[in-house]
């Protein structure tokens, strides 16, 4: 089995062997002592017992006779023994039903997605539990990471350096040390990385008055009181986080959806790769590179709109069973944005709304193609990193500053608007970026990956980043720092953020159908005013 390979064009090479990580023994717990020996005992007989049995065995001998005495003696001792098996049967079946006195491990399948990592019996009370087992108790409640063994080959994996092609100047993919996908699956963690957040609600308001600027109908209209007390971290938190109306999200909330398919979403209690084309905006990628165990185990969600399901159907695309390949196509009704790219942030940033039971997601744009194995994915870049949230930074640009400028330049969003975000941001303290920032390695993302573990903490920063989409402009980049640092202020924790390269190795960037169209079109014109052969 190969323990490495390096992920670039077919990902085929490979390296070593990884040591297996886990084992089923608890750290710190040393055997329990043998209890002593029983003190011995000596049956002692009272006289006058011996006494009466004598009397009753002469009674015995008279009555029934003594060739009888035997047989009689002997049916007794038989129901005695009869008697005795049935209790012991009993006694152990009952305290099979009590389980173990032991830690019990939940299954990383449950539909809790081991959000409790580990249970204990009923009766058992911190103070009866020694402190040997409630130091390891502690220890595994959380998962806290892994270091690959030495000598695997990604333990020291560096990056070689840039090729020089000065025919090609724009961004391009590099290699990436993946392990291979059975050794990934082993590392998945069994138990939820630490939250400082515990227990994190939503708002529901049926009916939702706007009274300061910003907000919607499907986000709410929050004060500037209640989004500055959203930042203030608590172990219990009651935020605004989209689908305020409606009995539960994709039900009366707009971005609503069928509930036939709303239950598959809520059996899906592992892993989902979710995408969207809304607007009839891309072209369906399907992913590559997917191991069996990802087709069988992985849910792959692909979000339309009326119009994209139309467009598809009239391009024999999409029929009637729900499913383009790996994709599981659910049609979303009742949009509550005119903006197809403002909708596309719902599943975006609140795919935890969307899949309560999932433990991990991975959001790749409608215009991506994704071609490496998620396991595989989420093995590099979250759990060896032990990270809850990941994406990639902007390859270009690292300040949000400039960011906002080039979405200026480009027409991504009017000017003024971009321009009150960035002032407001400016005077609630954003700066520029600098290397004094680090270890903070860029202000700017390229959101158009993400992966992510669905704890509290993680679910929370979705939150606050959607609810800032939703106040200010839809262009994700500006407010994505603004939502970091202020959580960084009140807690140790933060996104991990990888290279744009990187991100582009296991994704293969794609045209919007605009685009796409123009360039078909350019490409036919220049082929048309070729001058034929003489």
């Amino acid at each position: 089995m190969s323990a490495g390979s390096l992920g670039l064009g077919l990902r085929s090479a490979s390296y070593g062997s990884l040591q297996q990580l886990h084992n089923n023994l608890l750290p710190n717990q040393s055997p329990l002592p043998s209890p002593p020996p029983p003190p011995p005992f000596l049956p002692r007989k009272p006289v006058k017992m011996m006494k009466e049995k004598e009397r009753m065995l002469h009674w015995l001998y008279k009555t029934v006779g003594r060739k009888k005495v035997g047989m009689l003696f002997l049916c007794v001792v038989s129901a005695a023994v009869f008697v005795w098996v049935l209790y012991v049967g009993k006694g152990e079946d009952s305290r099979g039903n009590e389980g173990p006195a032991s830690i019990t491990f939940n299954n990383r399948t449950s539909a809790n997605h081991a959000r409790q990592a580990y249970t204990l019996p009923s009766n058992s009370t911190p103070a009866s539990i020694e402190p040997s087992l409630a130091t390891a108790v502690q220890a595994m409640q959380y998962f806290t990471g892994y270091t690959l063994p030495p000598g695997n080959p990604c333990e020291h994996f560096a990056l070689p350096p840039p090729p020089s092609d000065k025919k090609r100047t724009g961004p391009r993919p590099c290699p990436v040390c993946y392990l291979d996908q059975e050794q990934a699956i082993k590392l998945m963690p069994d138990a939820p990385s630490y939250s400082p957040v515990h227990n994190l609600t939503y708002v529901y308001e049926e009916k939702s008055y706007k009274t300061e600027f910003g907000g919607s109908e499907f986000g709410g209209y929050p004060s500037l009181k209640q989004r500055n007390d959203s930042y203030d971290i608590r172990e219990s938190m009651h935020v605004h986080c989209g689908f305020i109306k409606g009995q539960k999200p994709g039900r009366g909330t707009g971005f609503d959806i069928n509930d036939a398919d709303l239950a598959d979403m809520e059996q899906c209690n592992g892993i989902v790769v979710a995408s969207a084309i809304f607007g009839n905006y891309d072209i369906l990628q399907q992913p590559k590179n997917t191991s069996e165990d990802a087709k069988r185990n992985v849910c792959f969600f692909m979000f339309l709109d009326e119009e994209t399901e139309a467009a598809m159907k009239n391009a024999s695309v999409l029929d009637g069973s729900k499913r383009v390949g790996l994709w599981r196509i659910v049609v979303v009704h009742n949009l509550p944005y005119t903006d197809p790219r403002r909708n596309g942030k719902i599943p975006k940033l609140l795919l935890h709304r969307m899949f309560p039971n999932v433990r991990y997601s991975i959001w790749v744009d409608g215009k991506l193609e994704l071609v490496e194995d998620p396991y595989r994915i989420l093995e590099r870049f979250l759990w060896r990193q032990n990270a809850s949230f990941a994406i990639s930074r902007h390859y270009k640009r690292f300040d949000v500053f400039e960011e906002a400028e080039a979405n200026k330049a480009a027409a991504k969003y009017d000017n003024a608007s971009i321009d009150f975000q960035i002032n407001f941001y400016r005077n609630e303290g954003l700066t520029p970026y600098t290397l004094a920032k680090l270890p903070i390695t860029s202000d700017v993302p390229e959101g158009c990956v993400i992966l992510r573990e669905h704890v509290p903490i993680s679910d929370l920063f979705s939150c606050l980043w959607f609810n800032e989409v939703d106040r200010f402009t839809s262009r994700d980049q500006i407010s994505f720092s603004t939502v970091r640092d202020k959580i960084r202020k009140k807690v140790d924790w933060t996104v991990s953020m990888f290279l744009d390269c990187e991100r582009r190795n296991f994704v293969v960037q794609g045209y919007h159908m605009d685009v796409l169209k123009q360039k078909q079109a350019a490409a036919l014109g220049a082929r048309r005013h070729i001058p034929a052969a003489i």
